[in-house]
């Protein structure tokens, strides 16, 4: 059997909201699994499966099973921060293919811009982690752990901060079309370069932005997809890997993209070739620039080049990119932004994006998320999705 054969997405839903003060982190995973199930032509009762992170409230599917409703016979909690719905989508696929449900549902929420008190933007690790003790005195952040990976690539390939900001810029010119976007204006890499510095080189235009919300995916057996209105979706492929401090032989040049994007490929049996969309996690600019060169859609240190000649723009761009905009400018709710990378590749696949940024015949999507610290240890994940 194919990994084509064994499910589809067939149902995916966007929170419309970026500021959620009147609503509970429950209310939001009901709110986006009602959407994703409406979307499908599937209800609750259908769900046989759930799959949830360490954004669910109370004892997470525990809690969250028993508030929607659901009776089901297979759950997973995997967790390795913004990549974790990708994951989950690939580990539905394969639960689905062994049997232990037919209808999975994907849920994430958070609300770190109405209730920043809950999310904590420096990296503190508990003495009782493995690192703790060698980490916790130097108070680490999150923006300077990926500036230390975008100052490395300056320093082995020239990358330039202003070919960071073209990766801004661009995502800037999608979201214009996107009414639900935080940050609709379009910038051009001087605005990006006159915001203040956030940790050098990264300026705050560099920096994701930080909304409430969430979203949620139905993926469910080919067979159930047979009576569903929506096109077939299917999860062609998938990959994970996670790179931490290697022992001490640290090499910031590369993430762990590049292991779980070789195996996507390969359990595809596609290539870069074939992709016609792609959604990359943008919690940064140079997250993006590390995702293009670590899954070969250039070779390492052509990064910059490639953006900067608007490599990733919808109209002209050699692979579309976050054509809804992206975690830079539109949305990236509970600080993990894979849910939203993978329902926008599945607008795309569908034919349902903005007129303006709609890949034309597009058939082909990957999704690549990036969950963690850039600088330190994370955890990525790859999903190719294809219509058929």
């Amino acid at each position: 059997m194919t990994s084509a054969a064994l499910a589809c997405i067939a149902g995916a839903f966007e929170h419309p909201l970026r500021n959620t003060p009147h609503l509970s982190l429950a209310q939001i995973h009901e709110q986006v699994a009602r959407g994703a199930l409406a979307d499908a032509g599937l209800s609750f009762s259908d769900v046989d499966g759930y799959f949830c992170a360490g954004d669910a409230p109370g004892l997470g599917p525990h809690s969250m099973v028993d508030y929607l409703g659901l009776q089901v016979r297979h759950v997973d909690t995997t967790d390795t921060g913004g990549s974790a719905p990708l994951l989950h989508a690939a580990h539905a696929a394969q639960a689905i293919a062994q049997g232990r449900c037919r209808v999975a549902l994907v849920t994430m929420g958070g609300v770190p811009r109405s209730q920043p008190r809950l999310y904590g933007a420096t990296v503190r690790p508990a003495d009782a982690t493995p690192e703790g003790p060698f980490e916790s005195p130097y108070r680490g952040a999150v923006a300077p752990m990926y500036a230390l990976v975008a100052r490395r690539h300056m320093h082995e390939y020239g990358t330039t901060p202003r070919q960071l900001a073209w990766i801004k810029a661009a995502f800037s010119q999608h979201a214009q079309h996107n009414p639900h976007a935080m940050l609709r204006q379009v910038v051009t890499p001087d605005d990006v370069l006159a915001s203040p510095l956030v940790a050098d080189p990264l300026h705050r235009l560099d920096c994701c932005v930080v909304s409430d919300g969430g979203g949620a995916l139905v993926v469910v057996h080919p067979d159930v997809m047979k009576s569903l209105a929506k096109p077939r979706i299917e999860i062609r492929g998938s990959g994970e890997s996670v790179k931490g401090q290697l022992g001490g032989d640290v090499d910031l040049s590369w993430s762990a993209t590049r292991h779980a994007g070789a195996a996507a490929f390969a359990h595809a049996g596609l290539g870069t070739q074939d992709i016609d969309y792609a959604s990359l996690y943008d919690s940064f600019t140079i997250t993006v620039l590390m995702q293009l060169e670590d899954l070969g859609f250039c070779a390492k240190g052509e990064g910059g080049r490639f953006v900067e000649e608007g490599g990733l723009l919808a109209r002209g761009g050699r692979l579309p990119v976050n054509t809804d905009g992206g975690g830079l400018c539109n949305n990236h709710p509970a600080n993990r932004g894979g849910m939203v990378k993978v329902i926008e590749a599945v607008r795309q696949l569908r034919g349902e994006a903005h007129p303006a940024v709609q890949v034309p015949g597009c058939e082909h999507a990957l999704v690549s998320g990036v969950g963690g610290l850039l600088g330190s240890r994370h955890g990525s994940a790859v999903l190719i999705l294809t219509r058929t």
